[in-house]
């Protein structure tokens, strides 16, 4: 059974600093990608700068 952490991902959309909080079983970057893509459909690919770490 994989067990949801909340993690934090901030990134850059458009030169624009941007965050977003997702539930993923790891920071993987398909996981990574697929959530910012749900968020963002096409303009995920413009995306930059992501780092990623667990929610306080």
């Amino acid at each position: 059974m994989s067990q949801t952490i909340k993690y934090v991902i901030k990134y850059k959309l458009d030169g624009e600093r941007r965050f977003d909080f997702a539930l993923l079983s790891s920071d993987a970057p398909e996981q990574v990608q697929a959530a910012l893509e749900k968020l963002h459909g096409d303009d995920a690919k413009k995306i930059t700068d992501i780092k990623v770490s667990k929610a306080l």
